[in-house]
């Protein structure tokens, strides 16, 4: 298996690059994924990529960003869902991922940074141990997750220890594109 020989985990990133998230994606998913990924490939590998066929243009956007990967996607040149994925795997006897089975969007790490506040909120509820975590690493750094306009229209932090039990509806929430092999490197 791939591993970081310079971070142990999402919490080691965070803590020695004192980055979560922002306009530059989650530093976790460069540290853990890209660069380990950009170290192992081989010119001529094919990679293949379990984006869903409604997820075309996050498609593109990986090959624009990527162009010297070679890059296969089947969900989407099959047409076939996350939904249609599911039902296979269930019709197969293949137990679902326990994340999927929570209701979760996606089998993400468990306390995803890019993770909206309904989100934090659910994780707060099945996970009280890596929510309070990242708020403690929330406060380390001095980077909230979250954010409100509320009020005056101006963008506000909202720290994962004052985010509020009602704020966010994580059903309505859109999907956290993270992508396949997201949990790498983590360790609760």
């Amino acid at each position: 298996m791939l591993s970081s020989d310079k971070y142990d985990d999402i919490w080691d990133v965070f803590e020695k690059t004192k980055y979560l998230v922002g306009v530059r994606g989650a530093r976790c998913t460069t540290e853990l994924k890209k660069v380990l990924r950009n170290a192992f490939q081989k010119v001529d590998d094919i990679q293949v990529f379990g984006f869903d066929f409604t997820e075309v243009k996050r498609y593109d956007r990986f090959k624009s960003n990527n162009p010297e990967v070679i890059v296969k996607a089947p969900l989407i040149e099959r047409g076939i869902s996350k939904a249609e994925c599911f039902d296979r795997l269930t019709m197969s006897g293949i137990d679902l991922p326990v994340m999927y089975r929570l209701g979760y969007k996606n089998n993400n790490c468990i306390g995803c940074v890019k993770g909206q506040a309904g989100y934090w909120n659910k994780i707060r509820k099945d996970f009280p141990e890596v929510f309070e975590r990242m708020a403690k690493v929330e406060r380390q750094i001095g980077v909230a997750i979250n954010k409100s306009y509320a009020g005056d229209g101006k963008r506000k932090k909202v720290f994962l220890d004052e985010l509020p039990v009602e704020m966010g509806r994580y059903e309505s929430e859109p999907s956290i594109g993270c992508g396949v092999l997201c949990d790498i490197g983590l360790k609760l």
